[in-house]
């Protein structure tokens, strides 16, 4: 049975959905069934993978809603090995319309469980609120990743955060773990970003990523064009980072794969070839200095 990676933070503006989309799709790249569920209203995930708003297209609130099994909401993305149940606005009325239900909670679990088998692993991009929505999407879920930007007011929402996890934990999914929290639209050069960054490192310590995912205007560019970055331009900064977030997501997993084993032969004979570039460069200067 797969598991079921949520990702989460109540702030928006964060880069959830755009790692939600690139991070299921470098997993998909190096081998990894994966399925891409869009829990969001604005179903920006849906969009992003090149998929036209249309609201009669059967979806997650279609799931939720009891209307349809999730056999009936799938989509074969143009990823190998990515598949995607799309979001909708419809969405929206979800909130209301299962206040009332004894199960509101579990909707998204109980659909989802026919449907795990199939896949290595089933991600989650959850909306940027403590809503109904969010909280089928923790309680489905078996751990989280947490995407966040180096700046002082992520500081202050992540000890908000880890409490309503802590709730969603005692009461509705005791297995429900923080996968690890991942800095996005990173910018070294800010003294800021660093301070933030040990502070991170202080508190979580190995659950914080080593990968950083840095502003890049490809990542930004891909949605538009209705693909991952790892396909609309996989050479670029953005690329190379969500793949190295995929391969140390997998490695942190203990999951192996050949395409991973590749991926990691092709950077160690690089960085060989690296060093044995710059060894040879390397001038001997004797005295007298001179050209």
């Amino acid at each position: 049975m797969s598991k079921v990676l949520g990702i989460v933070n109540q702030k928006g503006g964060v880069g959830k959905t755009t790692t939600a989309i690139n991070l299921a799709a470098s997993l998909a790249v190096l081998g990894q069934r994966i399925l891409l569920v869009d829990c969001d209203p604005q179903a920006n995930c849906t969009s992003g993978l090149g998929f036209a708003r249309d609201d009669e297209r059967v979806s997650i609130y279609d799931l939720i809603a009891g209307s349809a099994k999730v056999e009936q909401a799938l989509l074969e993305t143009g990823v190998e090995n990515l598949t995607l149940l799309p979001g909708s606005k419809n969405l929206t009325g979800a909130n209301i319309e299962l206040a009332a239900e004894e199960d509101r909670a579990t909707r998204l679990r109980t659909a989802l469980a026919p449907a795990l088998d199939r896949f290595d692993l089933v991600v989650l991009d959850c909306p940027p609120a403590l809503d109904l929505l969010t909280l089928n999407a923790l309680t489905a879920a078996d751990s989280l990743i947490v995407p966040m930007q180096a700046e002082y007011f992520a500081l202050e929402g992540i000890s908000e955060l880890i409490s309503n996890l802590e709730r969603v934990r005692a009461s509705l999914n005791p297995r429900l773990t923080i996968e690890g929290v991942l800095l996005t639209m990173y910018d070294d050069r800010t003294n800021l970003a660093q301070q933030v960054t040990e502070t991170l490192r202080e508190y979580f310590k190995d659950r914080l990523f080593r990968t950083v995912i840095p502003r890049n205007i490809r990542l930004a560019e891909a949605p538009s064009h209705g693909k991952p970055v790892v396909q609309y331009d996989p050479r670029s900064r953005g690329a190379e980072a969500y793949l190295e977030l995929a391969a140390e997501y997998m490695q942190r997993n203990g999951i192996r794969s050949a395409r991973l084993e590749e991926r990691m032969q092709a950077e160690r004979k690089q960085a060989e070839q690296q060093q044995a570039k710059a060894e040879s460069g390397a001038k001997v200067r004797l005295w007298p200095y001179g050209d």
